[in-house]
């Protein structure tokens, strides 16, 4: 079978658990034998794609394509674009406006003189603009290629999975990894909001990375459960790695946060719970690794709370540096707001760390061997804090049990799902009309 993919993030340009959930179910599909074609905002560096091939964007004849010894069943297209993973319109124009601001300098370096300043045809000056020229570009592209199902991720590439399967006549799947709500609460972007919903009511079938999601998009969306299937993320295997020097003292326990330092994250109620626990135990580090925009909020928060100290900042990690910072802690958490999935605390548990996680949230579902508090309650996430730290039978139990549990939890199993589904929807294509 062969899929038309369209995403828009893979590593090693990712901002979020999308680009790792891409990365793992191609990897996976690729090892059921399904040719796959996935179609991007931008180019990917070899190194990381071992198991596709890369093509040129543009030109109808590519230049010779990345070939790997192993794995060889997908294809890489991409579209020059300005989409960015968990984006919104005015970050798109600030992109937009940086950009041509340093069109304009190297146009003055060159020509002595500042030359009137036009919008490149590569690109719109506004999101909404720029996300349908990326659906009829992938629609252009589409016409070149053979498949059997189109299956689009998340909300910018919607339009353009409901474009091609318009015109090739192919069943559609979207993945939905994260709604409108859970990034921005009830205040949502209705431009953003709409995408989503037409997405959802246009394809033949819906896949949500939880039952929580799923919710959602039933109860939100108005979408017919029947349409709405459940496909757990997977967790892509380690093995072994060893801890080279660091910074960090190990003598202090690290209390780890991992992920975007957004209102969905939940950074402050991290922060609130970090303070709590510092008046009862000294000997305690909390690491926030990764960026977004409440990162400085974020840090005036720590210092407001006397606790600046205490808290490190590191930035967007990605590679072994997210390895390596696994392995320095003792302890994960995830106080999501409103988690879709959750793919960090698989990897923090394939990695020996015990977690707490939110109820709010989709790994909730499939991990039992965690500490799940609400998001909110900062005095119980306090709480268990201190008791993993506390007490290492406790530490050893979420230990040795969590890693035991997500080892069940394969990309190959979520691959073969997504196949039972590309299935179904394609025998639905091929009944002839009036069929009941």
């Amino acid at each position: 079978m062969r899929i038309f993919m369209l995403g828009w993030e893979f590593p090693p340009f990712i901002s979020g658990g999308l680009g790792t959930a891409c990365y793992g179910l191609t990897r996976a599909m690729d090892q059921l034998g399904m040719e796959v074609t996935f179609v991007l905002p931008k180019m990917v560096e070899s190194k990381y794609v071992t198991h596709v091939k890369l093509l040129t964007p543009g030109s109808k004849t590519s230049a010779s394509p990345f070939k790997p010894k192993d794995l060889k069943n997908v294809r890489f297209r991409t579209i020059s674009s300005l989409l960015q993973p968990y984006s919104t319109p005015e970050v798109y124009q600030q992109r937009v406006e940086d950009i041509l601001r340093q069109k304009q300098k190297v146009r003055r370096d060159n020509a002595g003189s500042a030359s009137p300043l036009v919008i490149s045809k590569d690109y719109s000056n506004d999101m909404y603009t720029e996300v349908y020229r990326y659906a009829a570009m992938a629609a252009e592209l589409a016409a070149t290629e053979q498949f059997d199902v189109v299956h689009a991720h998340d909300w910018m590439t919607y339009p353009a999975g409901i474009a091609v399967a318009a015109i090739s006549g192919k069943p559609l799947v979207v993945h939905v990894h994260s709604t409108e709500f859970d990034r921005s609460g009830e205040h949502v972007n209705q431009m953003i909001y709409d995408i989503e919903r037409q997405g959802m009511e246009g394809a033949d079938k819906v896949i949500a990375v939880s039952h929580l999601t799923r919710n959602i998009v039933i109860s939100r969306y108005g979408i017919s459960g029947e349409k709405v299937e459940v496909v757990y993320n997977g967790v892509e295997r380690n093995g072994s790695w060893f801890l080279s020097e660091t910074s960090i003292d190990k003598d202090e326990k690290i209390v780890l946060f991992l992920g975007r330092i957004t209102m969905q994250k939940g950074p402050e109620y991290f922060l609130q719970a970090a303070k709590k626990v510092l008046e009862l135990m000294d000997n305690v580090k909390f690491v926030m690794a990764g960026s977004g925009d409440m990162m400085h909020r974020a840090i005036e928060m720590a210092a407001g709370l006397g606790i600046g100290h205490k808290v490190l900042f590191t930035g967007f990690l990605r590679g072994e540096d997210v390895q390596r910072i696994y392995k320095m802690a003792d302890l994960y958490v995830m106080p999501s707001v409103s988690e879709p999935f959750g793919i960090a605390p698989l990897e923090a548990l394939d990695n020996d760390v015990p977690v707490i996680i939110s109820k709010q949230s989709g790994v909730s579902e499939v991990l039992m061997h965690a500490l799940k508090v609400d998001f909110w309650d900062v005095n119980e996430i306090a709480n268990k804090i201190i008791a993993v730290l506390k007490y290492p039978p406790l530490q050893m139990t979420l230990r040795s049990h969590g890693s035991f549990e997500v080892r069940k939890l394969r990309w190959e199993d979520s691959a073969s799902k997504c196949v039972r589904i590309y299935k179904e929807v394609q025998a639905a294509h091929l009944e002839p009309a009036g069929v009941v």
